[in-house]
This record gives structure tokens, C-alpha cells and sequence, in this order.
């Protein structure tokens, strides 16, 4: 119960002092990609159930083949197209810190004791998201790349993920959060 007022609490607090930036990009986006800037997309979510996330869109069709625009990369490298997923966390379907949800495919299909990631509820940051703030550069460096993601990157978040589902405490919380909030002013 401690985890989800706090999770309220700093969405309102990010959505207050933030609300901002994320109408303009999200104005921004629209424009650049001719669409609406609000990306919506079905993610995995706590015990396996399929929610919707919020995301800024950063991808536009240019000839019928999706291309990141600059706006796009800009948003993407410095993670402002997350923050509609402050949302996600007033709605409930996602917290502060715990495992960033991914598509279909992935964490539904844990077995084991890897499905205890699944008790947690999915999170905006986490070890991983630290480890792997470079991801996408990670993979574009790769031959192939969802080869690389399925077999060296998947298994290491699970690990992760499993690391913090059997230490998570508060103070480790905000200590993910400072590493977060440090990390992404490194970016800029």
C-alpha cells in the first residue's frame, strides 16, 4: 500500500511539474509525425495481464516505411516520450520501479520461478532500464538484432528483474529513481 501512495504521489508531482513538456511534445509529435502524437501500445503487466501504455510517437511513415524523425530520436534519447506513462501510474497498471513492461512474447512466456517478475507490477525505471539505457544503440550495432535482444539482453533483464523482485525495499526504490533521474541529466 506505501508503494502505490507513493507512486500517486510522485506521478501527480511529475504530472504538475511536467505537464507541460509533455503537451508540447506530445503537439510536437503530432505535427511531425501527421498523426496523433500519442502512441498506444499492449504491453504485459502484473500476473501476465495485457494493459495499454502511453507513449509519445517518435516513428513516422515516410513512403510507407517507418523511420525515427529527428524530434522522434530527440524524444527517444532523452525519454520525454515515457512520460505520458506517468498516466499508466495514476491508472494503476504500473509503478515508479519495477520491470519495464514489453510486448507480447516476452515476459508472458517466463516459466518457472522467472515468472515471479510477473508479481511485480511493471515499472518507468528499474536495474535494467539503468543497465540498459543505451539499448537501442546497443542493437542497431548488432547483425541481428532480435537474435542479440532474445538471447544476451531478454535473459540478463530477467536476472535483473528477479534480483530486485527478492531485495526490493523502499530506500532501494529511491535509490533507482536518483540513478534514473542522474542518468537522464547525463543525457542532455
Amino acid at each position: 500500500m506505501a508503494k502505490r501512495i507513493f507512486d500517486i504521489l510522485f506521478a501527480i508531482v511529475c504530472i504538475a511539474l511536467l505537464g507541460w513538456l509533455i503537451m508540447v511534445c506530445w503537439i510536437l509529435a503530432s505535427i511531425d509525425t501527421k498523426s496523433n502524437g500519442l502512441f498506444i501500445q499492449k504491453r504485459i503487466g502484473k500476473f501476465g495481464k495485457p494493459f495499454n501504455i502511453f507513449k509519445l510517437k517518435s516513428m513516422k511513415a515516410v513512403n510507407g516505411i517507418k523511420t525515427i524523425s529527428w524530434f522522434g530520436n530527440f524524444i527517444r534519447k532523452t525519454k520525454i516520450d515515457e512520460l505520458p506513462q506517468l498516466l499508466n501510474v495514476l491508472i494503476g497498471n504500473m509503478s515508479v520501479v519495477g520491470p519495464r513492461p514489453d510486448i507480447p512474447g516476452y515476459y508472458d512466456k517466463l516459466q518457472g520461478t522467472e515468472r515471479k517478475i510477473l508479481e511485480l507490477k511493471p515499472g518507468l525505471t528499474s536495474l535494467a532500464t539503468l543497465k540498459y539505457a543505451n539499448e537501442e544503440t546497443l542493437l542497431a550495432q548488432q547483425d541481428n538484432p532480435l537474435h542479440y535482444n532474445d538471447t544476451i539482453l531478454f535473459p540478463d533483464k530477467v536476472k535483473l528483474n528477479l534480483h530486485y523482485y527478492h531485495t526490493h525495499t523502499f530506500y532501494g526504490d529511491l535509490k533507482i529513481i536518483w540513478k534514473t533521474a542522474m542518468s537522464l541529466l547525463r543525457i542532455n
